[in-house]
């Protein structure tokens, strides 16, 4: 599989790439022996590229996967590893890199991000774990830092950030998640975001293609129009099967057939605890009355006897907690 330069890094990482988040007990919650497995099927095909974060609790997968190659920073045909964390300051951070050595048994991870930058305020909040970040790429702990977004702001503030090396932002054909200020944006914005970082060298790889499962149906489509945004170096996709990591495989060789479309018979709505604000929002669009707000949690939740995977409420949800499979 071919390898793209990623911005103005040293990294060439494959053009789609392994979501861990996925496999994790969120989610999946496969047995750590089976998540690792599909990692290192992964790798086989061609796949270098994994991302993972403090909150997702997916470190064991990678650590089992990894603990036979060579993870050593000059080592030649590494996997690339990135990470995140939600930490605000230096303190926080600190523990969060310190953790993700220790849990992935690493001696240097590739990529560290602040994890799900919002608006400028949140950003100057977090000017503590920054700086953190910033100390151990100076040490060579980390090779490069970034932020995770969903906010065109944040996309391009950094353009104008020259310690930032990378952006993952979100981004997919029909705007779900995207955030501009304290309301929507739309994916014209995130693109034309997502250009200005990579004019001024910023490496950028993309979330939620599929709009969380949202868009899986129109396979390629999801995958034609990321892939074809200027700036755009690798597709970060969540991934839980190996029938998955095949179909990417063949999409990133040129060899998946133009008529594919992916079976979702079996797909369910799902809304994630770690993302839902419980705005109601959701409940209120369901024809269905199939989600309901859980009082106790303070969070929505699905009533799958009764959902009809219409997709209704995924695009009206404001931060991209509404997922699908």
């Amino acid at each position: 599989m071919k390898k793209n330069r990623l911005g103005n890094t040293k990294l060439s990482v494959s053009p789609v790439a392994f979501g861990v988040l996925t496999v994790g007990n969120t989610q999946l919650n496969l047995p750590v022996a089976e998540g690792a497995a599909l990692i290192k099927y992964a790798i086989s095909k061609g796949i270098n590229f994994f991302d993972t974060a403090q909150y997702y609790e997916t470190y064991p997968y990678l650590k089992e996967a990894l603990k036979d190659v060579d993870m050593s920073a000059d080592a030649p045909g590494r996997p690339i590893i990135c990470t995140k964390s939600l930490g605000l300051s230096y303190e926080e951070m600190e523990y969060a890199v310190e953790e993700a050595l220790r849990d992935m048994d690493l001696e240097v991870i590739d990529i560290f991000l602040l994890h799900e930058i919002r608006q400028a305020p949140d950003w100057n909040m977090r000017k503590g774990a920054w700086q953190c970040l910033m100390d151990y790429k100076q040490k060579g702990v980390i090779r490069y830092i970034g932020i995770s977004t969903h906010h065109v702001d944040a996309v391009e503030k950094m353009a104008q950030v020259p310690e930032c090396d990378i952006v993952f932002p979100l981004i997919n054909y029909a705007g779900l998640g995207i955030r501009k200020g304290s309301g929507a944006g739309t994916a014209d914005e995130m693109a034309a975001a997502i250009k200005k970082c990579a004019g001024a060298g910023k490496g950028i790889f993309a979330m939620k293609a599929f709009g969380g499962g949202n868009l899986t149906g129109n396979y390629r489509k999801a995958l034609d129009y990321v892939s074809s945004l200027p700036g755009i170096d690798s597709i970060m996709v969540g991934i839980g099967k190996r029938e998955e990591i095949d179909r990417l495989a063949e999409y990133a060789e040129g060899t998946l057939p133009a008529d594919y479309q992916p079976d979702i018979s079996k797909k369910k709505i799902h809304i994630d605890p770690g993302d839902c604000e419980g705005c109601g929002t959701c409940v209120h669009r369901c024809p269905n009355q199939a989600i309901f707000m859980n009082e106790k949690r303070g969070i929505a939740e699905v009533n799958h006897d009764i959902c009809l995977t219409c997709g209704y409420c995924a695009p009206v949800c404001p931060v991209r907690a509404i997922i699908m499979w």
